[in-house]
Parts: structure tokens; C-alpha cells; sequence
């Protein structure tokens, strides 16, 4: 999700909503401004100096070339991506779409959103990353109606055999809204972590740091140093 404080966000009705329901964060930070060195930061483990949201191919690294290499099942859904991940059209944002960069490209494992419901009611890959389009992401939409939208895929997720099998599901957002030292959400729900609120500082190399730990892959980057929020969501984490 997109450019939206944690207080903010929870005076929007369906988020809050979702934050009650389930685990919320409120100490969680972003990196930088703008969007794209966050994307960067959670998906590998750094900024790489980038301080725009231009287009800057990078080697090949990140979360998705590791599990690859380590032959775990991933996808990335991207809404709007029907012309390719480099071309399309709006509400597509290259920009929110980190695994176009790594290797100067996006490897088969990027599609778009639509393919999402196929692969929950069927075979579900063990890693999955989704990014809205620049509507539903509350970037240039109202946060409510974002909200809205975040409400359906989070239900359709936690519907889904692949949730309640033991699945974790993580929303987050790039970077806040200008204040509170770029203090933006983060909601972790999983089938056996009750509603509560989870203190204590931690960032979008944190939540890479999780990521990792979870498949048990190398932390990349700034994510080997990072607090990993595994202690806080899975007992004996």
C-alpha cells in the first residue's frame, strides 16, 4: 500500500477495521522517500543509492532470485500489469514492481493480479507479493476506497487453503504520509496470532529479515542486521 502514516491509516474505517482483526505494528518504519528505494529495501535488503522512482536496473538479486535459486515456488502479482512488466499502462507503476529491476528485467514469476485467484484456489506458490495499482494502493485514491479494496484481498487470502495451512500474511505500506518520522503500518495476520498490537522498532528490512528467516534463506543487505519480527508472530519463532 502506498503514502499513508500509521495514524491515518487507522482513522480510515476498513482498515482499522482490519488492523483490530488482526496483528498491527506501532513502531514499523520506512527507509527513505520516495516509493521505489522502499520497494528496494524489502524485497533486497537496500536502497542502492536511489533516491527516485526512475528506472534503474540493478544485478540480479533480491528475495525472488533466492528463492529461485533455492527452488521455492514464488509469484508477484502486479494489478494493471497487462502490457508487460516495462510497458503498461495505468494504474500499473513500474515503480512499485522492485523485481522489474534486479537483472534489468521481470522474470516469468511477475504476472498480473488477475492470475491471483486462479493460483488460491488452486496451486498456490510459497512465496506471493502482491502490488496494487495506483488506485487501490491509496496513491492517487482516496485512503477509504484503498481501504476498501485491501479488505477484499485480505479476505480472499485468508479464505484460501494456503492461509489456513499455516500462511503468514503481511500489509505493508512504502512510506508514510510526511510526518511521524515516516512511521507508517504494518498488519501481520496468520491463523494462530491473535488480535493485538506489536511494539517495538522495526523497519522494511525487518520485515525481509522475516521473509528470509521464514524460507531460511541469507539475509541480503541491511536485513541481516535487521530485527526480525518472527519472535513476535510465531511462538517459538
Amino acid at each position: 500500500m502506498e503514502n499513508t502514516g500509521l495514524a491515518r491509516a487507522l482513522r480510515s474505517a476498513p482498515i482499522a477495521a482490519l488492523a483490530s482483526r488482526y496483528a498491527v505494528t506501532t513502531g514499523y518504519h520506512a527507509v527513505a522517500r520516495p516509493s521505489l528505494p522502499n520497494y528496494l529495501a524489502m524485497t533486497s535488503g537496500g536502497t542502492w543509492g536511489i533516491t527516485d522512482d526512475g528506472y534503474h536496473a540493478l544485478p540480479a538479486t533480491g528475495v525472488g532470485t533466492q528463492l529461485t535459486a533455492a527452488g521455492i515456488p514464488w509469484r508477484a502479482y502486479m494489478e494493471g500489469m497487462t502490457g508487460g512488466c516495462m510497458r503498461s499502462p495505468y494504474p500499473y507503476a513500474l515503480k512499485h514492481n522492485p523485481f522489474a529491476y534486479y537483472g534489468g528485467g521481470c522474470p516469468d514469476n511477475v504476472v498480473d493480479l488477475e492470475v491471483l485467484d486462479a493460483d488460491l484456489a488452486g496451486v498456490t506458490p510459497n512465496f506471493v507479493f502482491v502490488t496494487p495499482g495506483l488506485c487501490s494502493d491509496g496513491h492517487d485514491c482516496s485512503i477509504d476506497r484503498a481501504g476498501a479494496w485491501l479488505d477484499g484481498l485480505v479476505s480472499k487470502i485468508v479464505a484460501s487453503r494456503a492461509w489456513t495451512d499455516g500462511g503468514v500474511l503481511f500489509v505493508a505500506w512504502d512510506e508514510g504520509d510526511g510526518g511521524d518520522a515516516n512511521l507508517v503500518p504494518l498488519i501481520i495476520a496468520t491463523p494462530s496470532l491473535t488480535a493485538r498490537e506489536i511494539s517495538g522498532p522495526y523497519d522494511h528490512y525487518s520485515l525481509l529479515a522475516t521473509i528470509e528467516d521464514l524460507f531460511v534463506l541469507p539475509r541480503l543487505g541491511a536485513a541481516a542486521n535487521a530485527r526480525s519480527l518472527l519472535p513476535a508472530i510465531v511462538p517459538g519463532g
